[in-house]
């Protein structure tokens, strides 16, 4: 390995192994895991782990329970099985006993029966595994030697390997595979307890899922079996993966459906429901478990619930999802086991108040119960279950011991409902006990808005956001909002202590200006002092705020401005983009600068229309467009965004001048480039921002002279460019290590060669 990237390498693994670190993006990855594909193709890996023991302690330290992100764990796995595939690597790796050099190993059994059977001789292959090659008769006899096994961990590991084969691997031997070790895998549910039961429906799915195997029969008698023998909390997923196949007995389908039932037809069960609510196993059929009670543990009872809520909110919008589909039962459900969670349910019996007590105060399974019951929402339910939704909703975001996080979900699970509560279909108005629930709505986020916590009143600010862009015109919201002190408190959060809820206050601000609910009121204290417009104050905040958060949520308020045609940007449109693009060009905010080459094109395209290259503008329009936009020199702004030293303002900024240039381009007299006038200062101080020399400025321009400039620049040649990887000057593994290491400020910017 070059002396320099052995350098670098600690550095790197640290950086990969920090889930706090920005992770590197999938190119970066794929490229290093390649480079050290070649580092071992030349030498041992051996002596590459044994010289640099930082890679073993990555791989050990991904193993910890943290939050790395799935990039950083395939990476880690993968780097894993290159270095397994030496023989005396693989034994120096197995003083490790994870999972981890496991998995590699497994994957390299499968990869090697893949050589095996597939190829040129693939269709003279036996579906008969003992006619196969002797290599792959040993990994069949090693894999059955280990499904007979009495030790848990080696049936697990047949199993994580035969997964592995029939999920990546669509060779013929497949069926031959499945038809050799398929009876082993049944008889592994005669064993109690069933030994590794997440593995084995790990690959049930994975064979369901394969279209050459999941025509065997055996398959779904099995599956059934599977549903049968586990327990709901290691069933469920099995459940939830057959429901979502598309082919696949009914009758196993209703069983599956019934499994998912189960824990919420308990909950029921443990309530004192009003007469007449429809059980949720009503007219299920197959070999269901009996429903009397769930895990006795909080953390296995919990788990389940929050599992079982998970499933069904994936299989909601799926069009295979089972057919009726109990909409009012799941909404029962879902109000009882939030009342369980707050203290407010009614027990119906003794295994009611073990629920109560295990569920009271639990945030996760309250997270787990918003999220379900605002997805219900999409479906039509009978009055009285809508009416406790919104009561139970309100309830929560009331309550003082609701959770930051609680209350957020709570707030995206009201609006879901309001949504659909539009009447008549297609109406932007509140069906009548919507609008009466909005006041009671209103007086909440008014408290909110003030609360100590600042995830809380960020929150609130989301939602008010969300519900001023629905109903903004809407008379009896406006209505209702203006009669409340929401708007004024929403004003005074741009002075938050917080940047995310100044973010947040901005967009919300936004929003009410739009619809015209942030009238200025006259103070009674101060009733002489003018009272700042929303576009100054959003400007104030654009020039003075120190985080960045705040300051790229104005530029998306001011493009949405600028593009809806909002009054007070409309009254004089030049002089609002000349003062944006002069306080966004100087932002040091690289996103701050792309949405104001954004708001430039929106500019532009309201000069002198959309359209791609075809549609050229008029010659007078063109002749004042380009004066205009001289005017608020936007040309300064782009032409120096070309060469900025983040890509993706240098790259908006190309798709900007190719836009403009497309529509300049006259469809005659070719020789006005020719005759066009002298652009030697603009062109040099251009060589100069390119150099890195930022200081000079272009000054007054000539439209005829920036035509001049556009038509002899080669943006095309640029944009592919810039569309190209970091590493595009210089391909070498030390250049690779290095631009990740800069991207989270280990080195400095003069050791990157990376935008």
């Amino acid at each position: 390995m070059d002396p320099e990237c052995a350098r670098l390498l600690p550095a790197l693994c640290d950086v990969l192994a920090d889930p706090r670190q920005p992770v590197a993006d999938d190119t970066c990855l794929e490229k290093l895991l390649d480079w050290f594909k070649a580092v071992t193709e030349a030498g041992s890996s051996l002596l590459l782990l044994q010289d640099h023991p930082c890679l073993v302690e990555l791989l050990f330290h991904v193993l910890k329970p943290q939050d790395l992100s799935s990039r950083i764990l395939s990476f880690a796995l993968r780097l894993a099985g290159i270095f397994a595939a030496q023989e005396n690597c693989f034994q120096y790796l197995q003083g490790d006993p994870s999972l981890f050099v496991a998995s590699a190993a497994g994957q390299l059994l499968v990869r090697v029966l893949d050589l095996a059977l597939c190829g040129p001789a693939e269709g003279r292959v036996s579906l008969q595994a003992w006619d196969w090659p002797a290599c792959a008769r040993k990994i069949v006899c090693h894999l059955e030697d280990c499904l007979r096994s009495e030790a848990t961990p080696r049936v697990t590991q047949a199993l994580h390997v035969l997964t592995t084969a029939f999920g990546h691997c669509h060779g013929l031997w497949t069926q031959g595979l499945w038809v050799q070790l398929s009876p082993l895998v049944a008889r592994l549910l005669e064993k109690d307890p069933v030994p590794a039961p997440h593995a084995l429906v790990d690959l049930l799915l994975s064979v369901a899922r394969s279209s050459m195997l999941n025509s065997d029969p055996g398959l779904w008698e099995t599956a059934a079996q599977t549903l049968s023998h586990l327990s709901p909390t290691q069933a469920g997923p099995l459940a939830a993966g057959i429901l979502k196949l598309h082919d696949c007995p009914q009758v196993l389908r209703i069983q599956a459906f019934g499994v998912l039932l189960q824990p919420l037809a308990f909950v029921l069960e443990a309530t004192a429901q009003a007469p007449g609510t429809p059980g949720l196993l009503e007219g299920a059929t197959g070999d269901l478990m009996a429903v009397d009670t769930l895990p006795p543990s909080k953390s296995a009872c919990v788990g389940l619930l929050c599992s079982t809520l998970a499933h069904l909110e994936l299989l909601q919008p799926l069009p295979q999802r089972p057919s009726p589909w109990p909409q009012a039962p799941l909404l029962a459900a879902a109000v009882a086991i939030l009342r369980f969670c707050n203290g407010s349910a009614a027990p119906s019996s003794e295994a009611g108040g073990r629920l109560c007590a295990m569920l009271v105060g639990c945030v996760r399974v309250q997270r787990a119960a918003l999220d379900f019951l605002g997805v219900l929402s999409q479906g039509l339910g009978p009055q009285e279950l809508v009416t406790q939704v919104f009561a139970i909703l309100l309830e929560y975001l009331m309550s003082p011991d609701s959770s930051p996080t609680v209350l957020k979900k709570a707030f995206q699970a009201t609006l879901c409902w309001l949504l659909s509560s539009a009447a008549p279909p297609g109406c932007c108005d509140l069906e009548p006990y919507a609008q009466l629930v909005l006041g009671e709505l209103l007086a909440v986020l008014q408290k909110r808005l003030c609360s100590p916590c600042w995830e809380v009143r960020d929150s609130g600010l989301e939602f008010l956001t969300q519900m001023t862009r629905r109903w903004g015109g809407q008379a009896g919201f406006r209505q209702a909002l203006l009669a409340s002190e929401v708007p004024e408190l929403t004003r005074q959060l741009l002075q938050d202590p917080e940047s995310y809820v100044r973010a947040s206050a901005v967009a919300a601000v936004g929003q009410l200006s739009s619809w015209g609910l942030l009238a200025a009121p006259s103070s009674p204290e101060h009733p002489a002092t003018p009272q700042k417009t929303p576009l100054e104050e959003l400007l104030l905040v654009l020039t003075t705020d120190s985080e960045g958060f705040p300051r790229r949520a104005v530029m998306r308020v001011f493009t949405e401005w600028l593009r809806d045609g909002y009054a007070d940007v409309a009254e004089d449109p030049e002089r609002f983009v000349a003062r944006v693009l002069q306080a966004a060009s100087g932002d040091l905010d690289w996103e701050v600068r792309v949405q104001g080459l954004e708001l430039a094109l929106v500019f532009l395209e309201q000069l002198l229309g959309p359209g791609g290259p075809s549609a050229a503008a008029p010659p007078g329009a063109l002749a004042q467009a380009l004066q205009a936009l001289c005017r608020v020199q936007l040309f300064e702004f782009a032409f120096r965004s070309l060469f900025d030293c983040d890509r993706p303002v240098a790259q908006k900024s190309c798709d900007l001048l190719l836009f403009l240039r497309a529509k300049a381009t006259p469809s005659s007299n070719p020789q006005e480039a020719g005759d066009g006038p002298d652009v030697t200062s603009v062109e040099a101080a251009l060589r100069r921002w390119q150099a890195g020399e930022q200081g000079q400025l272009l000054g007054e321009l000539a439209p005829e002279a920036v035509l001049a400039v556009l038509r002899s620049m080669d943006l095309e040649a640029l944009q592919d460019t810039l569309a190209e990887s970091s590493d595009h000057v210089e391909r070498s593994p030390q250049s690779l290590l290095q631009d990740m290491l800069a991207t989270v400020g280990i080195l400095g910017d003069n050791e990157a060669d990376c935008y």
